[in-house]
């Protein structure tokens, strides 16, 4: 079995299981969990083949049947691709095995089925998205995308959840729309949809049509930060992300938005290309927004008493430092947007599957009610703690490197004023994230003794949440392990056709 064909292997696996899913069994029993665990597992296995096999042997593209990219179908399988399909299915399995449990105090047992059909067609469009090298497989594929998250959030069958999906669907409707009249105003300069296309001949006619490409750029990364709830086009995220249940919430914040903000890479450096980029102004403007929705996104957080919705605002602020490492344009700006990519993964999704514990062991989610519970829950907010302390940027966590990471950046684009953003976000995410374990560790709640105790939890939720927290405190000792390989093929990236 060629390596070759792995990722073709995933995308089918994937949506195999969704279409199984409905037809195998009605009830949910032990054997239906493992089908759908089992499943990711392998498909994970194939994600790990491929990216030994890029980091091997470089990047290949991937036609599928006779068809020449100009009018087929064709996947880019790089490093880069490899990384992120590695690094959602790796999160993504944690967080399905974390659900198995969390999901039944969350929904009806009747609606398993359908929760993880939606849950595999997600993942399914996801990888679609990262390893497609055609700009209208990208729109369709986030057309699924923006429909199962839809999906993901109304599945409680509740007014708050309902209201939010729909939210989400009308404002990330406009952001398809954008990007589709984004593309189309790009096929008319060109006359081509492979973004591979794209590049070789938009780098001759960008001078005559300037003002075309400007405004396809301009509609493209309007609609991607709409889907990547940049501020202040988040305005959908915050009541998306604390009404869902809780593994919905960890894939949304951890994974989904990771996505677009890499399609948003793809097009500013492999569609229309770096110098071409910077020759448009564009990098200003972003990272202008970038720094705005660092600052604003904690403003609101710190407001905010409901534990989910808090982590929501956090994550327009964590965005922020992604956007900002794109905006800078340089390899080193690149490089460090990748890692917080995959930092902010861990982090987050530590933190929403830690939040959604306390919930599921004490029905709580207002942080004023929390004092103590660290020694009713002290695995779970040991959990929480790390990815506090990542998210606030202390050593020895991913988040403290990933600053490090962006304020080099920031210096050597000779952008110093970043840096002090960078200070000022991690400040404000310390006033409103140290309170809480703080009021957990060292004050006695209400209705409990500061007396230790195990987490009331089964072993398929502590495990996951376990293994995430070592995860972040891996990448944050040993930094190496992945910026290493992300320094080393960043360059290729920006000038790879």
């Amino acid at each position: 079995m060629s390596s070759v064909h792995f990722p073709v292997f995933i995308i089918l696996l994937l949506l195999g299981t969704a279409v199984s899913i409905p037809i195998m069994r009605k009830n949910f029993d032990h054997m239906m969990k493992t089908f759908v665990i089992g499943a990711l597992m392998v498909a994970w296995l194939f994600s790990l083949g491929t990216l030994i096999n890029t980091l091997n042997n470089g990047a290949y593209l991937y036609n599928f049947g006779n068809w020449t990219e100009i009018i087929g179908v064709q996947f880019l399988i790089d490093e880069f691709s490899a990384i992120m399909t590695f690094t959602i299915l790796t999160i993504a399995t944690l967080i399905v095995i974390y659900s198995i449990k969390d999901m039944e105090h969350e929904i009806p047992a009747q609606q398993f089925g359908s929760y993880y059909t939606l849950v595999y067609i997600l993942l399914f469009s996801m990888v679609g998205i990262t390893y497609t090298n055609d700009l209208f497989n990208m729109y369709v594929f986030m057309e699924i995308l923006s429909l199962t998250s839809c999906g993901i959030i109304s599945i409680k069958r509740k007014k708050e959840n309902y209201l939010a999906s729909f939210r989400y669907l009308m404002l990330n409707t406009i952001g398809s729309l954008s990007v589709l009249l984004g593309i189309a105003l790009l096929y008319m300069v060109t006359g081509h949809l492979n973004m591979g296309e794209v590049s070789k001949t938009i780098a001759g006619v960008w001078q005559a049509y300037p003002i075309n490409i400007l405004v396809s750029l301009g509609f493209m990364i309007t609609g991607l930060s709409i889907k990547a709830a940049l501020f202040p086009l988040h305005i959908w995220l915050p009541d998306a992300h604390s009404t869902a249940p809780t593994p919905s919430s960890a894939l949304l914040s951890g994974l989904v938005v990771k996505v677009y903000i890499f399609c948003v890479a793809k097009i500013l450096f492999r569609v229309i290309g770096q110098s071409i980029v910077i020759a448009l102004d564009v990098p200003t403007y972003l990272t202008y927004f970038a720094a705005l929705s660092m600052i604003m996104g904690s403003i609101f957080a710190m407001g905010q008493k409901d534990i989910k919705r808090l982590l929501a605002y956090s994550s327009v602020a964590q965005i922020g430092y992604i956007f900002l490492g794109l905006g800078l344009a340089t390899v080193q700006g690149f490089s460090a947007a990748l890692f917080h990519i995959i930092s902010h993964a861990l982090m987050k999704t530590g933190l929403f599957l830690s939040a959604g514990s306390i919930i599921y062991n004490t029905g709580k989610r207002d942080i004023r009610e929390l004092d103590g519970i660290g020694y009713e829950m002290p695995i779970t907010m040991g959990v929480f703690t790390i990815s506090v302390l990542g998210m606030i940027g202390i050593p020895g966590i991913n988040g403290f490197m990933s600053k490090i990471y962006l304020s080099f950046a920031a210096l050597e684009a000779n952008k110093p004023l970043f840096l002090f953003v960078i200070l000022a976000s991690s400040f404000l995410n310390a006033i409103y994230y140290l309170p809480i374990v703080i009021a957990a560790f060292l004050k006695e709640g209400k209705e409990r003794k500061n007396i230790m105790m195990m987490d009331r939890l089964p072993k398929s939720m502590i495990i996951p949440m376990v293994m995430i927290a070592a995860g972040s405190v891996i990448m944050g000792i040993f930094p190496q392990l992945v910026m290493n390989v992300i320094e080393r093929v960043a360059p290729t990236f920006l000038t790879f056709y």
